[in-house]
């Protein structure tokens, strides 16, 4: 799979740690016969303070620059990684950013928050819409778009979660990355967990795998839909990249599999699974996870373990996707000092 006719930026100084949690292994499974858990490390990719997102945004932002444009217009959640990276990497090229926020939660929006809401105000946002949920996010985007025009301004548009084939092909580099710190470090993987939330991340990584000839099954645990909603959208994105790359290929369709369960009552609402999952890496590994994805997703891996989903002595890698500033807009929920739904 070649990318080196797409124009990219470079937002990271090498590859992302491979590490294996030993704390955590022992803690998932203290009478043996478990799992050994491994973990990508993409919270430590550039763009302060890290994040999948910027893997896709290197692919976005070159475009958007090769383009023309001076503005960047994203949308997200109130407390969305996506539009603080997006900023962040505005703020690297010299532009100016825009985002539509989608109160998914009434009430969840504060002009006052802290978490990522304070690294927009800190990071300069030029302007924010914010918008009730089930809005049309392409709609409003283009608005902002057309406002920017009328002033003699180029807006670009970018989807939210980044999650385009465009943007999924920062998921293909990554597996190509995979592919060589596998053979570097000598680890044989036999199973990957992955966030399955706006599908950009875990469709860009299956189509990379398929298409790099990976076989190593990937679990999207759902952050925001179960499976019957989620894998379709999945799919689409791992297609979309194989049709950009010109590939005359189609993804198989067992390549995709997401587990539910995980992310209720809502998108973004804590629940006790989080609260356990961010508690143990925290205090086995010193390892920060956030509450609206990475907690959830490691909630899953945690949940699959105690289900005996893993065979005893497998080598299970979780990719860590980044989120640590809306970790502090938790901090009450997380410490177990206010009662979240079970």
């Amino acid at each position: 799979m070649d990318l080196s006719r797409f124009p990219r930026r470079r937002y990271t100084l090498g590859a992302t740690p491979l590490e294996f949690l030993p704390n955590f292994t022992k803690a998932l499974s203290p009478h043996g016969g478990g799992p050994n858990i491994w973990i990508k490390r993409d919270d430590m990719l550039g763009l302060s303070p890290g994040g999948n997102k910027t893997r896709k945004l290197e692919f976005l932002v070159a475009d958007a620059l090769a383009q023309g444009a001076d503005t960047l217009i994203t949308c997200g959640a109130p407390q969305s990684n996506h539009c603080r990276i997006t900023l962040a990497a505005a703020v690297k090229e010299g532009l100016k950013c825009r985002f539509v926020i989608e109160e998914r939660v009434a009430g969840s929006f504060s002009e006052t928050a802290s978490g990522n809401h304070f690294m927009f105000r800190l990071l300069g946002v030029e302007a924010l819409t914010v918008v009730p949920a089930g809005s049309n996010m392409a709609a409003a985007m283009q608005t902002v778009a057309d406002e920017l025009a009328a002033q003699g301004r180029k807006g670009y548009v970018i989807p939210g979660g980044g999650s385009n084939a465009l943007g999924g092909l920062g998921y293909v580099a990554c597996a190509q990355e995979l592919q060589q710190q596998f053979f570097e470090q000598g680890v044989q993987i036999d199973r990957v967990v992955v966030g399955s939330g706006s599908s950009g991340t875990h469709g860009g990584l299956v189509a990379g795998f398929v298409g790099n000839n990976i076989h190593i099954p990937i679990v999207g645990i759902g952050v925001s839909r179960d499976p019957a909603d989620q894998e379709p959208l999945v799919y689409k994105e791992a297609q979309a990249v194989f049709d950009l790359l010109g590939l005359k290929m189609t993804v198989p369709r067992e390549a995709v599999l997401s587990v539910g369960g995980y992310w209720q009552p809502k998108y973004s609402v804590p629940n006790a699974k989080m609260v356990e999952a961010v508690q143990m890496l925290a205090r086995t590994e010193a390892i920060l996870l956030d509450p609206v994805y990475t907690g959830k997703i490691m909630a899953g891996l945690i949940g699959l373990r105690r289900q005996d989903f893993f065979k005893a002595g497998e080598n299970v890698l979780f990719l860590h996707t980044g989120g640590l500033p809306s970790l502090h807009a938790y901090e009450r929920e997380v410490l177990g000092q206010i009662e979240v739904a079970s």
